[in-house]
């Protein structure tokens, strides 16, 4: 019987291990990691739809978050803010009548000074002489007229006397000169003598008449007297009034806002040395939009602050309208008293200027960024309506700081979406979410 020799041991391969093929002696969480390993690309897509789901669910099914402003009840106060200069009432332009030479300046620039206060004055000694010399032709005028009075006009009534008696004794002589030449005891040429004598007597008498009435009160040597005593008073006024030129005083009580002279500058007529601005009532001058004319009425009441002081605000009332308008700016001027002016307030400053033109108590309010088409005759709103963002027709009433009066169309406690917000659209779902208020 034949008999097979061994050979080489054939060895029997053992195939490998799929994943998550359990094997005998395995544990079960080992057969588990193994399942999850075989399908791990399935749980990870599960998961991040899970993720997904949780967060895009709300949105989907409650809509998305969108900010909302809440419509609140609150006193309204409609104003017309604009900017304007604080001014007085006019200024004083200062100068001088005369050309001089200043030699002497007791004001400083912003110092306050009363009516009739020296401001400048100019050197006077050859004024001071001119009215020296002015008086005394005064004086000499006024003595020739009191002695037309006190003599010439005397002594021309005793010449009428003296003329008279010799005109009467002129005519006794000639009337003996007939008697005589009638009896032939004179002849023609002696009688012809006594005539003249008679003739010159009257003549002369008629002079002296003459005389006294001009030397009379009524005549005329004495209206030639008054004439002369007046121009020589004249003459001496004239050259007060030039020395009067010569000290500058203020015409009104007032502020001295601007000073361009000094000591020893040398002026003339025609230029501006010092600007007054007189006391009495301060204004604010401002230039209003000609599209809020309507609004603006004589009496409101304003709030002022100067730009230099900008917390401290101050009341002022508007006293004057301009009927006209400014063209090239599109804008009218308005004048606002101010009755109780502060002291720190200074000419031509800077201030704004805020005039109130309506008042509303516990009006509906709403931003007026939440209005869409406000300037139009149908301005309407998206209000949230439960889940939803409706739009609300509504009634626009007084505008002022950003806020819209509501008349019709809104309550308060109504919410809004903002204007702004274009991802909006009616009937859609939204989540309205209020402004966190941070204190």
């Amino acid at each position: 019987m034949s008999s097979v020799l061994p050979g080489p041991a054939e060895v029997t391969p053992v195939p490998a291990r799929e994943v998550g093929t359990a094997v005998p002696g395995d544990s079960g969480w080992r057969r588990a990691i193994g399942v999850v390993r075989a399908h791990l690309w399935q749980v990870l897509l599960v998961l991040a739809a899970v993720i997904i789901a949780a967060a895009a669910g709300p949105r989907i099914v409650l809509g998305p978050q969108v900010p909302v402003e809440l419509v609140e009840r609150h006193d309204l106060v409609q104003s017309v803010v604009a900017s304007g200069r604080i001014q007085a009432p006019h200024r004083i332009d200062v100068g001088v009548q005369i050309t001089g030479t200043v030699v002497r300046v007791p004001v400083t620039e912003g110092q306050v000074v009363s009516a009739g206060a020296t401001l400048f004055e100019l050197e006077s000694s050859e004024l001071r002489a001119a009215l020296s010399q002015a008086n005394f032709a005064v004086a000499v005028a006024e003595a020739k007229a009191r002695q037309l009075r006190e003599v010439q006009s005397p002594n021309a009534v005793q010449a009428v006397r003296q003329a008279r008696l010799a005109l009467d004794a002129a005519q006794a002589a000639r009337v003996r000169s007939d008697a005589l030449l009638v009896g032939g005891a004179i002849g023609e040429a002696a009688r012809d003598d006594a005539l003249r004598a008679e003739q010159s007597a009257a003549a002369q008498l008629r002079v002296a008449e003459q005389q006294a009435a001009s030397a009379a009160p009524s005549g005329s040597d004495a209206a030639v007297a008054a004439a002369a005593v007046a121009q020589a008073q004249a003459a001496a006024r004239l050259a007060g009034a030039r020395l009067s030129y010569a000290t500058v005083r203020a015409v009104k009580a007032g502020t001295l806002i601007a000073r361009n002279v000094e000591a020893g500058d040398v002026v003339q007529p025609g230029r501006v040395l010092m600007m007054l601005s007189p006391g009495g009532d301060t204004q604010v001058i401002v230039q209003i939009d000609e599209k809020n004319l309507r609004m603006l009425r004589i009496g409101q009441m304003a709030l002022v602050s100067a730009d230099a002081y900008p917390k401290a605000r101050f009341e002022a009332k508007v006293v004057y309208i301009n009927p006209g308008i400014d063209a090239t700016r599109g804008a009218v001027e308005i004048k606002l008293q101010v009755a109780s002016p502060p002291t720190y307030l200074r000419q031509d400053m800077t201030a704004s200027v805020d005039i109130e033109v309506a008042r509303r108590d516990s009006a509906i309010l709403v931003p007026t960024g939440a209005v869409h088409d406000l300037e139009t005759a149908a301005p309407w709103v998206y209000r949230i309506d439960g889940r939803r963002a409706r739009r609300q027709p509504v009634t626009i009433g007084l505008r002022s700081g950003g806020l819209c009066e509501v008349t019709a169309g809104l309550a308060a406690g109504d919410r809004v979406v903002p204007s702004s917000d274009l991802t909006v659209s009616d009937g859609a779902r939204v989540r309205g979410v209020l402004p966190v208020v941070t204190k």
